[in-house]
Formats: C-alpha cells, structure tokens, sequence
C-alpha cells in the first residue's frame, strides 16, 4: 500500500472511530427521543438493573405536572406547575445542568386553569414536553401557551397565546401534544377554531406560516413519516387520522376515527414499514396501510371492544404502544399488556404483572436494540422483552416514588415520560426531577 493511500485509509479510520463515538449515545431533544419513536441508541447501559432502588445521580425539588424531560447539549429541560399552594396560578419552563441538577434558567408565566371559558380537567400543571432544535426551546401549556426561548439563556424570542388568539375549542384536559420542528417550522396542535385545529409557525419569528382542519383536537403529538417524495405530518385529532404536507398544511389523506364518548386519543401514533397504529382508550385501535411511494393509506383493520371495559384488541390510555416485527405490543385500558398479531388485531397473550391493574394504568415503553426498557405509572424500572411468547422480565428496581397530585387516588402515579440521554435516565415526579446512571462501571 503506497502512503497515499495508507494516509487516505487512516483518515477514513479516524473519521469512523470518530463518528462511533458521537453515535454511541444520543441526546433525548424532544418528546419520545431524537427521532420521536421512543428507540435508544445508547452503548453500554446496565444488563441487570441493583435490586431497591436504582441509585441517584442528583435530585432537585420541581414541582407538579405531567410533562417528561428532555435533554440537549448537556442540559435538561422540564415544565412545572410551580412549587407552592395546589392552586397556584403558574406554569415555569426549567433548565438545569445535566450533569449536576444546578438549575440554569427559569422562566416563568401566569394562567388561570380555572378560566370560565376555558377550565381544564387534572390541574397537576403543563402536559406538552419542551422541544428542543437549534438552539431553541420550544414549549407550550396546558392553557396554550406556546413559547419560543433561547434554548442556552431562558430568553423569550417569541410566543402566541392560543387559546386567546385561535378561539381554541379547549379539550377538557388541555392542550397536550409536543411542538414538532419541520426544517423551520414548529408545528403545533392548537386547537384552535375555523380550521386552525393544526397551526405551523416560523421557528426564527413565530409568524403563522400555515393553519390546517377544521376538527376538536385530540392529546396526541404528531409525528412525521416519508411516504415516496413527500414528507407527511400525520396528525391523530379528537376526528381522524389526517397526514398534511408540513411545508403548506394541505391535506394529503384523511382516515375519520370519531369518539362515540368523547375524544381520548392520547399515545402517540407508531409505525414499522408500511403500517401506522394508533389506539384510543374509548375507541380501539385503527391499523393503517400506508402506500411507501405516493401519499395514500387505507385502512387495514379498526377493533373496538363493547366500551373501556370490555376491550378488543388494545384500548390505549396514556402509554404508546409499539410495533416489533409482526406483533404490537401495548397496555389497554386497565393494565393490561398485550401482544396483537399485526395484520389481525387479534390477541396473542395478555401479562399483569408488569404493572398493577387500574383504570388508566400506565407503562412507558423504549427499546434499546432487541430489549425493553419500561418505566411503570408505580415508579418502577423495568428491562425486559417483549416477544410473541410473552413478557420476558429481566430485572426490576425503584426509581421514583409516587405522588397524588397528577392522579389523587390509589398510591398515586408518575405518569410522566423519562428520557434516557448518554447513558443516564432522567424522571420526574410532582416532587423532584432526578438524574441516574444506566452504563456499567
């Protein structure tokens, strides 16, 4: 081999180990991690996790609400209702140093839950997860309020108030779904009235750059697919399953899935190659054929059981099923975690062990590689495999306690997402917001 060719084989190498390094672990930018279909790309984390209790990095008092963190660039970031009386009218976004639970930044607004016009249920505090690109922090509130921030300084480059200015159709838990960035548009389910029910904003000005729908909004948080040449924003409301072209809000295809109760789309839609998934607590599940040249989908199959109750295939509440291989995987409506053909819906088995049965019962669910890694609505982390033989438990631990304020019954809950961000879990309760290691020593 000459030099110049051993140079060049050299630069190549170093350019890979160099690369290998930065992709050993990711950031967790926004709701549901880097590319918002809950997948690690983590090396190195525990096999087993200790027995107890998983040990704690740092720990820092925050106060109540539902919304899970997210990290960027050595900074975390969660919102709050505020630390203080249960009534307290004040939502705060927070930054604190990764590394050492030092907060950064705090800012810090009034809302009224309480509003004649617009009251919401569940007064724990803000839902959304703040949305972290380009230097930016996005974030929005239970009540609408939707603001841009210098991700580094806390400082405000801009905001809209929602519900005043698109005369929102408030659902009765709020404004719930994660803003998602498109190149340089921040698209947000808004609620709002005369076809506003999706809004995009310029993400350097805040100027409405497009509005989409004319539909009651539903909880969950969008995502974007690649179907042939077009980008598509695929948005479950509280009436269909809608894909736009991000660039102009123009409708692409429509799927209607209206509630015959009342709109509880709230987990996020899932897809694996050419199927999308969503699943609704009152309303079933829906199975979707996505065309992968053109953007075109029908419907593969729609289950829906008698009521909450009595469920057929899976009735979502809070938690975010999964597609793995020819199966979906996912938590109905009372705990109950279940494996579905996926080209049938139909039931492979049911396991209640990985949480306790009740209404609302909620596991979050990430994969890393070929195994699971759950955090339960009791505090509890859990490794495991989800297969179509069953629940394959690996190990167990403590990781946060419970509170009453986000559910005020049974031992109380953490509903809230973590992230998992360089070989660290980041939680939160109503209480605290805790960092702790997940890498081997």
């Amino acid at each position: 081999m000459n030099h110049y060719r051993l140079q060049q084989s050299f630069l190549v190498l170093s350019a890979a180990l160099i690369f290998s390094s930065f992709a050993s672990a990711d950031d967790f930018p926004q709701w549901r991690g880097m590319n918002r279909d809950g997948v690690l790309n983590e090396d190195n984390l525990l096999e087993e996790l200790p027995k107890g209790e998983l040990p704690k990095k740092w720990s820092v008092p925050i106060g109540s609400g539902y919304s899970g963190p997210t990290v960027a660039k050595g900074k975390v970031y969660v919102t709050d209702r505020g630390i203080g009386e249960s009534d307290k009218q004040v939502e705060r976004i927070l930054c604190f140093d990764a590394e050492t639970g030092k907060q950064v930044w705090e800012h810090n607004y009034k809302v009224n839950y309480n509003d004649d016009e617009y009251n919401i249920g569940y007064k724990a505090g803000p839902r959304a997860a703040v949305t972290i690109h380009d230097g930016k922090a996005i974030s929005v509130g239970a009540m609408g309020d939707l603001k841009c921030l210098d991700a580094t300084t806390g400082e405000i480059l801009w905001e809209h108030q929602l519900a005043r200015e698109y005369k929102v159709k408030m659902p009765i838990w709020g404004i719930t779904a994660a803003p998602l960035i498109y190149n340089n548009l921040v698209i947000q389910i808004a609620a709002g009235s005369a076809g506003a029910c999706v809004v995009a904003f310029d993400l350097q000005t805040g100027k409405e750059k497009w509005r989409a729908i004319d539909e009651l909004a539903g909880y969950s948080a969008p995502i974007m697919i690649r179907q042939g040449q077009q980008d598509v924003a695929v948005c479950w409301t509280g009436e269909s399953v809608t894909g736009l072209n991000p660039e102009t809000g123009q409708t692409l295809w429509r799927l209607p899935m209206e509630s015959r109760n009342m709109p509880i789309g709230v987990a996020t839609p899932v897809t694996s190659g050419k199927y999308l998934f969503v699943s609704s607590f009152y309303d079933g599940s829906m199975l979707i054929e996505m065309n992968l040249e053109k953007p075109e989908v029908k419907q593969a199959w729609r289950r829906i059981g008698r009521n909450e109750r009595n469920t057929d295939a899976l009735h979502c509440m809070i938690s975010t099923p999964l597609i793995k291989g020819e199966y979906i995987y996912g938590v109905d409506s009372y705990g109950e975690l279940r494996c579905l053909d996926l080209t049938t819906g139909d039931r492979v088995w049911e396991n209640t062990t990985a949480v306790p049965r009740a209404r609302w019962a909620t596991i979050h669910t990430m994969q890393d590689g070929d195994r699971e890694i759950m955090l339960n609505d009791q505090g509890e982390l859990i490794f495991a495999n989800l297969n179509p033989k069953g629940f394959e438990e690996y190990s167990r631990t403590k990781l946060l306690a419970t509170t009453l304020r986000q559910l005020p019954r049974r031992n109380g809950v953490t509903w809230a997402h973590p992230a998992i961000a360089n070989g660290v879990i980041f939680a939160r309760s109503d209480n605290e917001l805790i960092a702790a290691p997940l890498t081997k020593k």
